[in-house]
């Protein structure tokens, strides 16, 4: 066994082998030797950790889904709980705090180089001048650190040692930190008990490296602090008789009006806890509890930890900081000092710092609770699609009988519903309508036990309410059991209550496509039969597939047997009911080739969720290719008489535009409708992703890998904290604290489903620290949705507590508050998730960048893309003469991929990290001891060279290559791009040119039947290849011109440029790339 005082201090580069997870026992260990990973091997303890490897195999177990009323079915499970070795009484919310609990000290793992892990106590000296631990068969001189050493204190898995192989699973990204120190760079690997541990020392180590020998002066001077000179004035504004006391009932009123959601019963509990600790009881609260109580109840110590890292040691952040905080950790563009300092005005809340330009620990917490740093995307508030392509372009916001308030047998109707779903952002209403009496027709969902509507009251609420929450059209899908003499009066109240609201023109037969929402704003669309054009008697009659007895037909060889033993229900129509559809007239669904040949552009299909499934099982790619041009509509199985939901995702999947959802219904289904729709300023339309709407492309929707030409993202989450998280709504019978876990799930595309969960925090109140990260692949952003759900593991009843579900599309990254919604879809007042994300696509805030640099987490095997062999010789030749340009591409992009993997884990950063954020965290590694620059960078050139000054560490010598590689490999993108690219879309439009006579190429070269989709399918897929990678490589390209602004920016605004710098109009893109845009107009024949 090797002696600890082997070469405590690994250097930053070395392999390491496998970890046990830290023992939270608290008793000091041994040295282990740990070979696989059930800790068999000499010196080993198999329990160290065992509690962590059963945790960890909890976590990936999978749950069921909420069911309909949101609870989650109870599983035998064991219990996965959170401990913290931080004492349940100490709350660190000051640099003093930090100081004085390195100096008890406290047991930490130091994690070697070589496979060994050892159990050693670390103190801070009571000079504060070194870091020592014991025990140690060191001299006691040795067993140290000095803190004028330490070059860089790195939080999380940030240094080799704990990013290797086998350790790095074992625990937490949360308990780990590493201390750069001397000249060699060295790094000390530490994983302590918990998070809150880590963040302390991290905290405290980097106050000591900044302030040294005047850290005690630093401290005291922030006793009086921009906080206590606040509260201070606070409390002198209540105390106005000046007694220098105050009645605790207004103690506690003043601590509730500057905390939002802080509980009475809390806030009384804390003062009278300090009174008594002070022997100062009574009905007054002096300033001094006033003081104390507030910033024990009101600190919270994951923004405290979060203002310290980038407040240059400072217990606030002035506007250099700020500005800091929000260009490298928010992504904020264009971020200016009087930006910073317009928000240190609107959310600083002492006089004092406002004046000054100091954002104090309140202030960045009311900044970072606030809307503006909320997880959705502000610009997403309002319409930001385009919405001029054909109506089948878009998801529609759909209802299905909105006039029920229950379930579809016993529950009531009421005319509310329609008002609740127009308002909520709803653009497709069903009615379906019945003979009333007095010769008005009815509405109700059917002939049950429901009640009767007026259908002349609900068209006056539908007028009234049609357009508050969007402009755009609204589509009144009308289902007629009428008589013709009741259709005519269905007719008159039409004409007569919408008035030239209603949309009656009739659609040109020259056109091929469905006018755009922008072209139909402000216009009410009928949905329903229509006669013939040739018939001109005053009724007629109509196949009639009503919802309910809609005709389930097979595909393929068996229909026409099938449709002989179908008898087709007939209604009689009344042509004045007849001329006001138009855009969307109803008709049967035969089968995918009729509807090609057939089927016009303003014909509408309706669905049984049930077909709808099955279509989409079995002929994916056929349901995508037909709403590519027709809508289609999908409503909930007649046996959902409970008005359950069924998943919308299973049918946006393969394209289908309208899926009514029962809004009576909250729940799992619901929550993703509404937070689907609300992307587009939830105005009820949302565009589809861009492979599904293209006249030739090739999109599968049951596909369980990537996507040819999208590159796949990387979603990071790290789940902080929770805020003020309310008791389940069915747990009455137990105490005020919860015990919460959340859930991490992604909606979307097969491939992407997922979902992950926290530990269980006990005892906690309702503020419970979580501290976890999670990693997402996402191959289909644009139809994904992310969802947190958050649940009671120790609940009676119900233990559903909260939710929220975002779009993809309108993720920020950065530090966010999640504001939580109950079962309902109401917001919880002050429920809020702390979380941080990460975008390997996007710097932070605004619209999401598509990019061709597919961020993932290291280096792997090179795949290449390639097209498919078709069987027509002459459009293989076409194809084929693509492949080596396709090679060209990904290489391109994945040199320069790799070479940033690899600059950025030398820099101790994630592959989320953004450039620059690398080069400000190197340029903390490159002042001597003298406040000499070891390196430095020339930005004389477009592609700035990184120079040593004189003799460096190994260390720095290797992130010099790696840096020099990522340049060099950027390089060649950018200078080679464009003629790959011309390239590429040569071969594309060379390809197009066989799309229109497609079919007949292919007979003539003999392809018929299956043979012949076969070769359209592979056509559509080389094609959608094509056209994605010229789009990978042109964002690739765009993505390294970025980069390299980023690096003259940061090492401009550090301070180690040389030579000036570049003009900013040298990184930008010199020639447009454009790929090939796709005819609207063209024919139908061989689409694909």
């Amino acid at each position: 066994m090797m002696a600890d005082g082997q070469g405590d201090g690994a250097e930053v580069g070395l392999p390491a082998p496998q970890l046990p997870l830290p023992n939270s026992s608290g008793h000091p260990q041994g040295t282990q030797r740990v070979s696989n990973g059930n800790g068999e091997g000499p010196g080993s303890e198999a329990a160290a950790g065992s509690r962590g490897t059963a945790e960890a195999k909890q976590l990936a177990t999978p749950r069921s889904s909420l069911i309909k009323d949101g609870t989650r079915q109870r599983r035998d499970r064991k219990k996965t709980v959170s401990f913290s070795s931080m004492p349940n009484d100490r709350k660190i919310n000051s640099t003093a705090a930090c100081i004085s609990f390195m100096l008890e000290g406290c047991e930490m793992k130091k994690v070697r180089s070589n496979s060994r892990v050892y159990n050693r106590y670390f103190i801070l000296d009571s000079d504060m001048r070194s870091l020592r631990w014991e025990p140690s068969k060191k001299d006691s001189e040795k067993a140290k650190i000095e803190i004028k050493s330490i070059k860089e204190v790195r939080l999380g898995k940030k240094t080799p040692v704990l990013r290797s192989n086998g350790i790095s699973e074992q625990f937490s990204d949360e308990c780990a930190f590493s201390i750069i120190y001397g000249e060699n760079y060295e790094s000390l690997d530490l994983v302590a008990g918990s998070a809150d541990i880590v963040s302390t020392w991290v905290m405290g180590l980097r106050y000591l490296v900044s302030y040294g020998k005047d850290t005690l002066q630093a401290i005291e001077s922030d006793r009086n602090s921009l906080r206590s000179l606040w509260l201070e004035t606070v409390f002198q504004a209540a105390d106005v008789e000046k007694l220098g006391h105050i009645p605790l009932a207004i103690a506690i009123q003043l601590i509730k009006g500057l905390s939002p959601g802080m509980k009475t019963t809390k806030a009384e509990l804390k003062i009278k806890e300090l009174q008594k600790a002070k022997d100062k009881m009574g009905t007054d609260v002096t300033l001094e509890v006033f003081t104390e109580a507030y910033c024990e109840l009101c600190t919270r110590p994951e923004i405290f930890f979060l203002l310290v890292q980038f407040s240059s040691n400072k217990e606030y952040l002035d506007s250099k900081d700020l500005m800091l905080f929000l260009d490298a950790e928010q992504g904020m563009e264009g971020v200016t000092e009087d930006t910073c300092l317009e928000i240190i005005r609107k959310y600083e809340p002492s006089q004092e710092g406002q004046e000054k330009g100091f954002l104090s620990i309140d202030g960045f917490t009311n900044y970072l609770l606030s809307q503006e740093c909320h997880l959705f995307d502000l610009q997403h508030e309002n319409v930001c699609q385009d919405m001029t392509q054909p109506l089948s372009h878009y998801y529609i916001n759909a209802s299905h009988n909105a006039c029920l308030l229950e379930d579809h047998f016993w529950g009531s109707s009421d005319i509310n519903g329609y008002i609740r779903a127009l308002k909520m952002g709803c653009r497709s209403i069903e009615l379906v309508v019945w003979d009333g009496p007095d010769n008005e027709p009815s509405i109700y969902a059917g002939h049950l036990m429901t009640t009767q509507i007026a259908f002349r009251n609900v068209l006056d609420v539908i007028n009234k309410y049609a357009f508050v929450a969007s402009e755009h059209l609204l589509i009144l899908c009308l289902i007629t059991h009428c008589s013709v003499q009741q259709q005519k009066v269905m007719a008159q109240h039409l004409k007569k209550i919408l008035g030239d609201r209603l949309h009656t023109d009739l659609p040109d037969p020259k056109d091929n496509y469905l006018p755009s929402p922008e072209q139909l704003k402000g216009k009410i669309l009928l949905k329903g039969k229509k006669l013939p054009g040739n018939c001109y008697d005053s009724e007629g009659d109509v196949s009639d597939e009503d919802e309910g007895i809609e005709m389930c037909q097979r595909m393929g060889e068996d229909e026409a047997e099938h449709l002989s033993t179908v008898t087709e229900k007939k209604l009689r129509l009344s042509k004045e009911l007849s001329d006001l559809v138009s855009f969307c007239k109803s008709v049967q669904f035969k089968d995918f080739e009729a509807s090609k040949r057939k089927q016009k552009y303003w014909e509408i299909c309706s669905f049984n969720e049930v077909v709808a499934n099955r279509f989409a099982n079995e002929y994916p790619e056929d349901l995508v290719i037909y709403n590519k041009k027709f809508l289609s509509r999908v409503y909930p199985s007649p046996m959902r008489i409970d008005a359950s939901n069924m998943n919308p995702q299973d049918f946006w999947k393969c394209g289908c535009q309208i899926v009514a959802m029962n809004y009576q219904t909250p729940g799992l289904m619901m929550d993703l409708n509404i937070g689907w729709f609300r992307q587009n300023g939830n105005c009820g339309y949302v565009l589809r992703p861009a492979i599904m709407r293209e006249e030739v492309s090739y999109f599968s929707a049951n596909t369980k890998d990537s996507l040819p030409g999208v590159s796949a993202q990387l979603l990071h989450i790290k789940i902080i904290s929770g805020q003020n998280l309310p008791k389940p709504k069915g747990s009455a019978a137990k105490g005020d604290v919860v015990e919460p876990y959340v859930y991490v799930e992604i909606h979307g595309i097969p491939a992407d489903c997922a979902e992950q969960r926290t530990k269980t925090v006990t005892q906690n109140e309702d503020n419970p620290i979580f501290d976890e990260s999670f990693e997402f692949q996402i191959n289909l952003p644009e139809l994904a949705l992310l969802r947190f759900v958050v649940l009671d593991d120790d609940y009676i009843g119900d233990e559903f507590i909260a939710q929220y579900t975002i779009p993809f599309e309108c993720l920020q990254a950065g530090y966010r508050h999640v504001p939580l919604q109950s079962l309902t879809g109401e917001f919880l007042p002050h429920s809020t998730l702390f979380i941080h994300v990460a975008i390997t696509n996007r710097r932070g805030g605004g619209k999401s960048q598509k990019r061709g640099l597919s961020v993932r987490k290291g280096k792997k095997a090179r795949e290449y893309t390639s097209t498919r062999t078709i069987g027509i010789k002459a459009i293989d030749e076409v194809f084929r003469a693509a492949t080596q340009p396709l090679r060209e591409a990904t290489d391109l992009r994945e040199n320069v991929q790799n070479a940033m993997v690899s600059f950025k884990e030398l820099c101790g950063l994630t592959p989320a990290a953004n450039m620059k954020q690398c080069i400000l965290t190197l340029s903390s590694w490159l002042l001597n001891s003298d406040n000499t620059v070891l390196v430095t960078l020339n930005l004389s050139e477009q592609y700035p060279s990184m120079e040593a000054q004189g003799p460096v560490p190994d260390l720095l010598r290797k992130v010099l290559a790696a840096y020099d590689t990522m340049i060099q490999t950027s390089k060649m993108l950018i200078e080679s791009a464009d003629a790959v690219y011309v390239k590429i879309i040569q071969a594309q439009k060379a390809g197009l040119d066989f799309h229109e006579d497609l079919h007949g190429i292919g007979s003539k070269e003999g392809l018929k039947g299956r043979k012949l989709q076969k070769a359209i399918e592979s056509f559509a897929w080389n094609i959608t290849v094509l056209k994605g990678q010229a789009d990978l490589l042109k964002h690739a390209k765009n993505e390294a011109l970025d980069n390299l602004r980023q690096i003259h920016y940061a090492a401009q605004s550090c301070g180690i440029s040389k030579n000036g710098s570049m003009s900013p109009d040298l990184f930008r893109t010199k020639g447009i790339l454009e790929s090939i845009p796709e005819s609207e107009n063209t024919s139908d024949n061989g689409s694909c």
